[in-house]
């Protein structure tokens, strides 16, 4: 007979859902708020994510796992396909039009849960040794994580190509490399700086780091500030929030939506969305630390590190404590692409917790999870 399986169903991560679903609530009301057609939009991105989420958690991912060297292949070329079939936007090259449709996607998007389960794959077929990997190994990985990385900063799209890298070498830190590695890695990248800020970097880049060691901010940032400084305790009521709803605040449904919480709902909001992210993070963690399976480890740490990199980022950008940068709130600001990222990794995490045993309970006569 078929049905659901207990025994799988208790393995299931019941506490990263929990976290995560206020942060959607939350930020579907105050979307709303600001442009209601946009909350509508919202709706239908979080629709489609989680039945997303249900297929990707039924999938047998564990025995489709000689795909996931051809899923990350697929997304390298559709980089590659940018480069020549690209389509510009504000002087950035990073979309390609999807025939007969009039839709156009960003590779860049999807070469990031890509990348995250080529890092498993690669890490669960050659685990680092007690020490840590050597420099062969390092370097074997270390090519699927910069392949990538070039090919998004050529774009140029070097927001979303730092965050690629910066998960790509968290999760190996994670995991283990040998110390000395490290420390060659940072001393490099110490003396490289001045040659990538002054040959590499494209005037914009560099007017955004200007912005953000000037003694004045930029007026983005200006106007994020005062939103934030006007919140105080507990925040003021929609009409008051006058740094939003007098459109004084820019794109404060996306890049800086916290700018609105905090303006919103003031000191305890903001400290109420911080506090979920933080236990998310921890959560992943110590996921990661409480399995041995590679691929439940780099799955779980990945995540964790994308996390707290886009919060922070965000966060501190909104503040002018970094510079401006396309990076959203993950599972918060509007926008259904990094949304769905997010929703389909998790979905990934949970099917490798949830169904690690399942072909014991075969082998035990139960005919199926379903």
């Amino acid at each position: 007979m078929w049905r659901i399986d207990r025994r799988i169903l208790a393995q299931f991560d019941f506490i990263s859902i929990i976290f995560i679903m206020p942060l959607i609530f939350i930020s579907h009301w105050l979307i709303g708020e600001v442009v209601p057609m946009l909350a509508q939009k919202h709706t239908a991105y979080v629709f489609f994510a989680f039945l997303a989420f249900a297929v990707v958690f039924f999938l047998p991912i564990r025995r489709m796992n000689w795909m996931i060297p051809i899923i990350y292949w697929i997304n390298i070329l559709l980089l590659v396909a940018v480069e020549f079939f690209g389509h510009s936007r504000l002087g950035a090259k990073r979309w390609i039009e999807i025939p007969f449709v009039h839709a156009t996607i960003q590779p860049s998007e999807f070469v990031k849960p890509a990348l995250i389960l080529m890092l498993a794959y690669l890490i669960s077929k050659a685990p680092p040794p007690p020490d840590g990997y050597r420099i062969k190994e390092f370097l074997k990985i270390s090519a699927y994580i910069l392949l990538p990385f070039i090919l998004i900063a050529k774009e140029p799209d070097l927001g979303t190509a730092m965050v690629l890298v910066m998960i790509g070498f968290g999760v190996l830190f994670f995991v283990g490399v040998y110390w000395k590695i490290w420390a060659t890695i940072f001393v490099a990248v110490v003396l490289m700086f001045p040659i990538v800020y002054t040959q590499l970097l494209h005037d914009y880049q560099k007017q955004r780091i200007l912005d953000f060691v000037a003694e004045k901010p930029s007026y983005h940032v200006q106007q994020s500030i005062i939103a934030i400084g006007s919140g105080g305790w507990s925040g003021k009521d929609k009409d008051d929030a006058t740094q939003t709803q007098m459109r004084f605040l820019p794109i404060a449904t996306s890049d800086f939506i916290f700018a609105y919480v905090v303006e919103r709902t003031g000191f305890l909001g903001s400290l109420f969305i911080i506090t979920m992210y933080i236990l998310l993070i921890l959560h992943l963690f110590a996921v990661s630390v409480y399995h041995d399976d590679y691929y439940i480890k780099v799955v779980a740490s990945a995540i964790a590190f994308m996390i707290f990199i886009y919060m922070s980022v965000n966060i501190a950008m909104t503040m002018g404590l970094a510079p401006v940068v396309g990076v959203p709130l993950p599972m918060f600001s509007y926008g259904g692409s990094s949304f769905l990222n997010f929703i389909i990794l998790f979905a990934v995490m949970e099917n490798l917790v949830s169904f690690r045993f399942k072909d014991s309970y075969d082998s035990r006569g139960t005919k199926s999870f379903l």
